[in-house]
C-alpha cells in the first residue's frame, strides 16, 4: 500500500454522504473506499470492525478507529484541516469525541442521508465500541 486508506460503510447512505463531503471539501491524497470495495485482508481489519466505525489505515501499517481515523485524515489535508485533526487528538477533546462517535454510528440510521440499512446490527449497538481497539 503507497498510501493511507480511509474505510466507511459502502452500504450506509449518512456514512456514504460524508465520504463525499471528505472527498468534495478536504483535499488529501488518502484513498478514500467504502469497506465493501476494499481488500480487508490486507489492511488488517474485519467486516465487523468496518461496520461499526470508520478506520484508518496508513502505509506503515498504522491503524485507527472511528475520531481517531477522523483525525489522521484531516492532519493530511490544507492547514485549516489540519488544525481540527490537531484538536480531535488533544486528550481532553479525543475524550469527548469517543462517546459522540459511538452515539453518531449508533444513531447514523436517523441522521440525515440515514436510512434503514444503515442502521448497526442489534449487537453492535448494544456493544460500546472500545477506543483504540485493532
Amino acid at each position: 500500500m503507497d498510501r493511507p486508506t480511509f474505510v466507511y460503510d459502502g452500504d450506509c447512505a449518512f456514512c456514504s454522504k460524508c465520504a463525499e463531503f471528505i472527498e468534495r471539501r478536504i483535499p488529501t491524497d488518502v484513498r478514500v473506499l467504502p469497506w465493501q470495495f476494499a481488500d480487508l485482508d490486507a489492511l488488517g481489519l474485519t467486516p465487523q470492525q468496518c461496520d461499526e466505525a470508520v478506520w484508518w489505515v496508513g502505509p506503515d501499517g498504522v491503524r485507527a478507529a472511528g475520531p481517531d481515523a477522523i483525525a489522521r485524515l484531516l492532519g493530511t489535508s490544507r492547514p485549516g484541516w489540519r488544525v481540527l485533526g490537531a484538536l480531535l487528538r488533544l486528550p481532553p477533546v479525543r475524550a469527548l469525541a469517543w462517546p459522540s462517535y459511538r452515539w453518531v454510528a449508533r444513531n447514523r440510521h436517523r441522521l440525515p442521508g440515514g436510512t434503514a440499512a444503515c442502521a448497526l446490527p442489534q449487537a453492535a449497538r448494544d456493544r460500546s465500541y472500545v477506543a483504540g481497539e485493532g
